[in-house]
Parts: C-alpha cells; sequence; structure tokens
C-alpha cells in the first residue's frame, strides 16, 4: 500500500487525534521552556539574596584602624552559601584605590566597577576555569583618618543554581507531563464519543438493503444532522431517477409492444394483400409508424426533463424568451399546417427560477395538445398574477368534459378525442416540470376557450396580462 493511500484510508478519529497531540506536543515544548526560564530564574533570584547577604555581613565587619581599612571576615558570612557543598566561593575586599585588602584577585568587578546608587552589582566571570557569578557592593567611610569606598565582591560557582533550575523543571515537567497524559486520554475519550454518531451512521448504510432509498433519521448531532440531511436530498434525487428510468424501461416494454405489433402486422399483410390494397395498407403503415415516433419522443422528453430537474442547477429564465423560442423553432407548422398561432406577451420581463430545457419541452407539449385536440385559433402568452408567473396556451374549444379534465396530465391518459394519435404523456411532461420548480399546472376556461397554464414562482418585478404581439 502506498502512502498515499495510507493517507487516504486513516479513519477521522486518528486525524482528529494526531491534531490534538500535535497541539499538545507543541504546548509541551512551550510549556518546558517557559519552566526551564521560571527555574533558572527562580534559582538565580535565590542565589543572588544568599550572595549579596554574604557581601553585606562581610561589609559589616570592616573597621577603620590605623587610617586604614581592616576586614575581619565573619564565618557566618559564609554559612549559606556552603550549603552548596560542590560549589567553591571566591571574594575580594578592596580600598577605594582598588587595592586588594584581602581575599582573591581573581575576585574582580567589572572595569566601571559598582557606582553608587546603582548597586549591588551582579555579573558572570569565571571561577578557576568554571563559570560563576559575583556581585559587588561598596561600603563608604567618611571618618577623620579615613574617607572613601571599599568594595566587597563575592562570587559562587552555579553547580547549585543549575541543580535547582532543573530540579524546578523537573517537577513542572512532571506536573505538565500528567496533567497532558490526562488531557490525552480525556481528548481520545471525547473524540471517540462524539465519532460514535458517524460510526452508527456508517453501520446504518452498510446494514441498508441497496434498494432501499427511503430517507434516514436526522438524529443525533447537529453535525451528523447535516450529514443525513444531504445524503437523504441525494438519495432522494437517486429515488427518483431510479423511477425514472424504471418507468422509462416498463413504459417502453408496456407501451411499444402494441405499435410494434400493430406496424409489423400491417407490413405482412401487405405483402400478402394484391396491389389494389397497398395504397390503403401503406396509408396505415405510415399512421403506426407516425405514432410510435410521437409515442417515443414524448417517453424521450419526459426522460430529459426529469433527469435535468434532478441535475441542471435552475436559473433564472424569462418566460417570454421561452414563448418566443417556441415560436421561432416552428414545430408547430409541421404538427399542424395551416393551423393560426397567436403569441401573447408582453414588455416586462417575467422572471422565473428554472431550467430553460425543461421549460421549452413542457411549453411545447403544452402547444402540441392544443393543437392535436383544441380548436384553431390557438394563443401561447406569458403573464404575472400576484406572486405567480405563468406560460399558458389556450385554444378556442371547449376543452374535455368534467370527468377527464381531473384525470388529465397522469401518464399515458388519453381523450377518445385523440384516436390514438396522442401517447398521453404531453401533460404528464408539463405537471412534472411544474412540480420539480414549484408551481402547479392549471387547467380550465380562459378568455377565450380552453386554457393550459404552467404556473411558476415569479423571481423579480411582476405584470399584468400582456399584450398581443
Amino acid at each position: 500500500m502506498s502512502v498515499a493511500e495510507a493517507r487516504a484510508e486513516r479513519s477521522l478519529l486518528s486525524r482528529v487525534m494526531i491534531g490534538v497531540l500535535s497541539l499538545l506536543a507543541v504546548g509541551g515544548c512551550v510549556v518546558t521552556l517557559a519552566a526551564f526560564a521560571y527555574g533558572r530564574n527562580a534559582a538565580q533570584q535565590a542565589y543572588d539574596r544568599l550572595l549579596v547577604g554574604a557581601a553585606r555581613d562581610i561589609a559589616e565587619s570592616i573597621d577603620i584602624i590605623d587610617a586604614s581599612p581592616v576586614a575581619d571576615i565573619p564565618v557566618s558570612a559564609f554559612g549559606l552559601l556552603a550549603l552548596a557543598v560542590e560549589d567553591r566561593i571566591s571574594y575580594a575586599v578592596r580600598d577605594a584605590e582598588g587595592v586588594l585588602l584581602t581575599g582573591y584577585s581573581e575576585a574582580r568587578p567589572p572595569a566601571h566597577g559598582a557606582q553608587p546608587g546603582r548597586e549591588p552589582l551582579y555579573f558572570d566571570a569565571p571561577m578557576q576555569g568554571e563559570a560563576a557569578r559575583y556581585v559587588t557592593i561598596l561600603r563608604r567611610f567618611s571618618e577623620r583618618d579615613y574617607s572613601g569606598r571599599v568594595s566587597i565582591t563575592v562570587g559562587q560557582t552555579l553547580r547549585a543554581r543549575n541543580a535547582m533550575a532543573l530540579e524546578i523543571t523537573r517537577g513542572a515537567l512532571l506536573v505538565t507531563g500528567l496533567g497532558g497524559l490526562a488531557l490525552i486520554l480525556g481528548a481520545f475519550l471525547v473524540i471517540r464519543s462524539a465519532m460514535r454518531p458517524l460510526e452508527r451512521l456508517a453501520d446504518q448504510l452498510l446494514a441498508r438493503d441497496p434498494y432501499d432509498l427511503t430517507p434516514m433519521a436526522e438524529d443525533g448531532p447537529a453535525e451528523v444532522a447535516v450529514t443525513v440531511r444531504a445524503l437523504n436530498r441525494f438519495m432522494a434525487r437517486l429515488d427518483r431517477q431510479v423511477g425514472s428510468m424504471k418507468h422509462l424501461i416498463s413504459d417502453t416494454a408496456h407501451q411499444l409492444r402494441t405499435p410494434v405489433a400493430a406496424i409489423r402486422a400491417q407490413a405482412e399483410l401487405a405483402l400478402e394483400d394484391d396491389t389494389d390494397q397497398l395504397p390503403q395498407r401503406l396509408e396505415r403503415l405510415l399512421r403506426r409508424t407516425r405514432s410510435l415516433g410521437n409515442l417515443l419522443d414524448q417517453m424521450l422528453s419526459r426522460a430529459l426533463v426529469i433527469h435535468r430537474t434532478d441535475n441542471a442547477p435552475p436559473e433564472t429564465v424569462d418566460l417570454r424568451d421561452i414563448a418566443l423560442l417556441v415560436i421561432e423553432q416552428r414545430d408547430h407548422e409541421v404538427l399542424a399546417p395551416g393551423a393560426e398561432v397567436e403569441l401573447v406577451i408582453g414588455e416586462t420581463p417575467v422572471q422565473v427560477l428554472g431550467d430553460e430545457v425543461s421549460l421549452c419541452e413542457a411549453v411545447k407539449n403544452m402547444l402540441g395538445n392544443a393543437l392535436r385536440h383544441g380548436k384553431s385559433p390557438v394563443r401561447l402568452g406569458v403573464s404575472a398574477t400576484g406572486a405567480m408567473a405563468e406560460i399558458w396556451v389556450e385554444d378556442a374549444g371547449e376543452g374535455p368534459p368534467a370527468d377527464l379534465l381531473a384525470r388529465i396530465g397522469g401518464r399515458f391518459e388519453r381523450s377518445a378525442a385523440s384516436r390514438g394519435n396522442s401517447a398521453g404523456l404531453g401533460l404528464s411532461i408539463v405537471r412534472a416540470v411544474a412540480e420539480a420548480f414549484g408551481g402547479q399546472l392549471n387547467m380550465g376556461r380562459g378568455e377565450a376557450g380552453f386554457r393550459v397554464t404552467l404556473a411558476l414562482p415569479e423571481q423579480g418585478t411582476s405584470m399584468s396580462t400582456g399584450d398581443t404581439a
């Protein structure tokens, strides 16, 4: 398995845990540095106070004898410093001219020395080849036989300081490490608990029948519910697509059997009859072929419309453009030569949210239905009523009877007036388009006859009934 494949198969739990561990590792590094800095600073402050204390004890022991400062170093001055048994100590007492009175010559303050008002002066310098910390303080004398400053310098190596800093750091790291382990364990348990709804969702999906596309229960946390809603929407679209394919297959098997058998029978009769009957047989054969072609066109149109409503994103469409496009394609002139078709639109846009191809198919079927079963003249118009935008087709006929009107719009629903020339899918396509874009299909009496209306929610400014174009 390649690295990319292993990375792709990494679970969500491991990804979150890696992220948490990374954050804790960075935090641990920051805490370690902070603990070390704190320990070092605390040790330095503690031992610096001891150095100052020792230097002040020595300063208090200095007296002026025979016009010269004399230091009687008390044992207590180095009592506390002697607690660091591994460290070495150095000291020096110098008069105002810098002459060493007592101590070690290497215990020397920096060149600028301690300044009055700016003491004690701390500095780092080597002590017999080892790093050490020094402090220098001043004691001022103003007597008859001696006037001036005496400097006292005390130093100590850094072993005890470093040991104290490391001890503080280790203690802080121990507490931090235990807290980090507790945080890791707690984070694992919390994340594991948070992932359980996803695991249940995965188990439910795996346990489902491949043909079960019913919606899933939207329970659990909000993040999981969002995923479930997205899955339900996807399964609903997939169910419509599968249903459309099932309908297409079953409709094809059921509806094509009769016309194909009729065409075959007419062809066989044309071969067997005498030549006098041949024109009549050919005419029937042509009529059956046209009927079969119309059936196939409408079945494929319905499948196309259902497919596009689920896959093509809706866009803002002007219904006037749809009406103009249908008229300019001149399909009605082939379907009903000589029929009068009138376009009724206005100057104000009538916009809806839909798919141009699906709307064109719906309007073509509305117009074709009126030309086949209605009476001329036929009008194709666009208007707006309240919050709804309408594109309608109206013929001069009375329309179907009331009992048939309730059934029209279903699949393969034909009227008696169709005389076998209709596949019964035209208004079914219109109804499918209306439902896909939140509209409805209305049928009833119009201004001058029977009207079929595709009504959709309007997007934008409404308009009144259009003017004749």
